[in-house]
């Protein structure tokens, strides 16, 4: 029996006996798909032709060298979709907030000490990724005159001092598949960022059709980078309990895979069910993947092999934690060894 097309493909084959798919959703742009339907190609298309979205209504009704009119031609812009996915849409909730607010307005004459006072208002972490995205779309203004000048150049924030997302720890992680077993959804967003160090934009894009002869592949959303990782034999027994039928490992109530930040939500309900605190999120469990990685001797080498870091810095940090504790301990034992030695040489008098 002929396996259905994915939702929104339209396909047929040519008097030649060439097939020919494309993805066709209302709204959205027409894209042809590569390849045959559910090949690895096909699907890697399939999967980034779903991510994209549509112009938002009423754009040609923009007057032209306003800020919503510069925030409509910046998301058509290399600059704009050059960025990674995840970042795309983390850029674009800043940008369509600031042009519900402020859209009327002419891009020519938005004053620094308006960016900055605006800076001024919110937490650090906040204030960075909102910078980077009104200076992405100032620098893109002046570079189609619709500014003078890019008003966000020379502000400089103050460098915020933090580990980042909590790493969890091997307790917290028993606490969680304590409450959740095997044959979960649940167990399976656990074991997927653990057992692969991947990102959250990743693990929700994983699907059986990236697994070939115990192998993952992976073509990571943030960095482009593709990777191949032998499946870890825990997160083996993990999806072969854990029965689906989607394109996704993991999907939403109404079988469709999730969006990052729904996902996000999701996982935050199953950790309070397992009773953990806030500070376990999705993220920290690929560094708890690299954590466990450096703690069974690999290299950093070898830890980015499988996490896919652009730099050895953020590895070097886990290496480091774990070299430094090894160390301490030998020295410890090295210490309680010579102490006893004494005392028996001592008692031997």
């Amino acid at each position: 029996m002929m396996r259905k097309l994915p939702k929104y493909v339209q396909g047929w084959v040519d008097r030649e006996g060439r097939p020919h798919c494309y993805f066709r959703r209302p709204g959205y742009p027409r894209v042809r798909l590569p390849g045959l339907p559910w090949s690895p190609d096909f699907m890697g298309a399939y999967e980034d032709a779903m991510k994209e979205v549509p112009e938002p209504i009423g754009a040609a009704r923009l007057k032209p060298g306003s800020v919503g009119a510069a925030v409509t031609m910046f998301y058509g812009s290399l600059a704009f979709t050059s960025l990674a996915t995840g970042s795309q849409a983390s850029r674009r909730s800043i940008l369509e907030k600031f042009r519900a607010q402020y859209g009327s307005y002419p891009m020519a004459t938005l004053p620094q000490k308006f960016v900055v006072a605006a800076l001024n208002r919110m937490r650090p972490h906040a204030a960075r990724n909102w910078l980077k995205a009104i200076r992405a779309l100032c620098q893109f203004s002046v570079s189609q005159e619709l500014a003078p000048t890019d008003v966000t150049q020379g502000i400089k924030l103050p460098k915020v001092k933090t580990d980042g997302h909590h790493t969890w720890t091997e307790a917290e992680i028993a606490q969680y598949e304590a409450y959740h077993p095997i044959g979960s959804k649940a167990r399976l967003a656990l074991a997927l960022p653990l057992y692969t160090a991947q990102r959250r934009g990743d693990v929700i894009r994983m699907g059986r059709q990236h697994i070939r002869d115990g192998v993952l592949m992976v073509r990571q959303e943030k960095t482009g980078a593709s990777l191949v990782i032998p499946v870890h034999p825990a997160l083996q027994a993990v999806l072969d309990a854990t029965p689906t039928a989607h394109l996704t490992f993991l999907t939403s109530r109404s079988g469709r895979p999730y969006a990052a930040n729904d996902f996000t939500e999701q996982f935050r309900v199953w950790c309070n069910e397992a009773g953990l605190p806030a500070r376990c999120k999705v993220h920290g469990l690929r560094k708890a993947a690299c954590r466990r990685l450096a703690e069974a001797g690999c290299s950093t080498n070898e830890i980015a092999a499988i996490s896919g870091h652009a730099t050895l810095h953020e590895i070097a940090r886990y290496t480091k934690a774990v070299d430094q504790e090894m160390m301490a301990r030998t020295a410890m034992a090295r210490t309680a060894n010579s102490e006893r030695t004494k005392t028996v040489k001592l008692s031997d008098v």
